[in-house]
């Protein structure tokens, strides 16, 4: 696998454009379009919030129900969420206008929405920008990020990933662009995330390489513990790399599936370092678990304390709330033989051995815990099964980002 520069439009045959719709208060790019040449496989993950949007709605329909998928239409500032009846016309609307601009089936449309919950998308000027979005459509790497900007909202920066596999003699490119900064507590994917490969695989392995990779990337990522009522992860496949049709499991299934993963995983890993307010990436490892869900159940416990996030943020190697945040989370362990470690590019110190306190300098662990990322690694010692989740720390900003979002 090569990594390699670029997002949505790395693979052949994507484009991609945005446009300023006047959706947000500013004069920002607040729209985006991600089209392929040639209609496409589709596979999605979507929250499991019982409030969810009137996009995931109509995406659900789409990823499995619609025999294929050719563009997605994302706009930022506007959730479209508890919109009742309007917000559903509102996707509609969406689609049929770009049927007409693009003369593709209105079910091949997806559509996504993220920003403000209840309030009504201004559908004059969403039909607007979606007739600006043909004209500028583009397979450059800079259309590429441009739309990744323009997807978002409280995020600092554009977060893309793209590589390369060879699968079956013929290269593979995968690439993909996400948003997402706060209301990260998945149970499936987070906020909004296109992935776009020139793979050619068959529909039923495309979703289970995404509902599998998922579990392991998006699904291991929390920032405040909120879960969207808007979260959409989707993957398009055009086929246009020309590799044999990937029908079945088997050696080219999981080349692509582990490339899938790395894309997932890195765009997660991105929306974790840039949670609202955040000083730096916080990823913990449990390994040597008695098994995979008890792993990942402890590392998730760790990433998602607020005691321990602030402890990141303070650059305090208060250890005992690391410990705290595995006892709580319900897996099994013994906490006597637990080992904790925290390292960075600033150096590794060990601050647990068997459940009991290390002769450690405070020194030197504050000058680790004052890296980023801040990698912590609790030994659990009861199997060799293992875990990654990330997170981030937990600062002021945090507080005065969501005290006043609206206004």
């Amino acid at each position: 696998m090569e990594i390699i520069t670029g997002g949505v439009t790395a693979p052949k045959g994507f484009l991609s454009a945005a446009t300023c719709a006047g959706i947000k208060q500013n004069e920002h790019d607040d729209m985006a379009l991600v089209v392929s040449e040639k209609p496409c496989a589709v596979g999605g993950t979507f929250t499991t919030n019982k409030v969810f949007a009137a996009p995931v709605k109509w995406d659900r329909r789409v990823v499995y129900e619609a025999p294929m998928a050719q563009c997605m239409v994302i706009n930022s500032g506007i959730a479209n969420a508890c919109t009742g009846a309007e917000g559903d016309a509102a996707c509609e609307a969406e689609a049929k206008e770009l049927e007409k601009l693009l003369h593709i089936p209105a079910e091949s449309v997806l559509v996504a929405s993220t920003g403000v919950i209840g309030m009504q998308l201004p559908l004059e000027k969403m039909v607007a920008g979606i007739n600006e979005l043909p004209a500028k459509l583009k397979e450059t790497q800079e259309a590429g990020t441009i739309a990744a900007k323009a997807i978002m909202t409280t995020d600092t920066r554009p977060k893309e990933v793209a590589v390369t596999v060879e699968i079956g003699g013929k290269k593979v490119t995968i690439g993909g662009m996400c948003k997402g900064a706060g209301m990260i507590h998945p149970n499936m994917a987070t906020m909004i995330c296109v992935v776009t490969t020139d793979a050619c695989i068959k529909k039923d392995l495309l979703q289970k390489a995404q509902s599998e990779t998922i579990a392991d990337s998006f699904n291991m990522i929390s920032v405040d513990g909120d879960t969207s009522t808007n979260d959409t992860a989707i993957v398009m496949a055009n086929g246009m790399a020309g590799n044999d049709v990937i029908a079945e499991e088997g050696a080219d299934y999981e080349t692509f599936k582990e490339a899938l993963k790395y894309v997932n995983t890195e765009l997660a890993k991105k929306i974790a370092g840039d949670g609202e307010g955040c000083t730096c990436l916080f990823e913990a490892n449990v390994i040597n678990a008695s098994t995979k869900e008890n792993a990942k159940i402890l590392a998730k416990s760790i990433i998602t304390s607020n005691l321990t996030k602030a402890a990141v943020f303070g650059h305090d190697a208060n250890w005992g709330r690391i410990l705290c945040a595995m006892g709580y989370s319900g897996a099994d362990f013994d906490p006597a033989v637990v080992d904790i470690t925290v390292e960075s590019e600033n150096g590794k110190v060990v601050l647990v051995e068997n459940g009991v306190a290390t002769d450690y300098s405070e020194e030197l662990a504050t000058k680790v815990l004052s890296g980023n990322p801040v990698v912590a690694t609790a030994d659990v010692k009861q199997g060799d099964a293992k875990a990654t989740a990330w997170g981030c720390d937990l600062t002021f900003d945090y507080v005065k980002i969501n005290a006043d979002y609206r206004s």
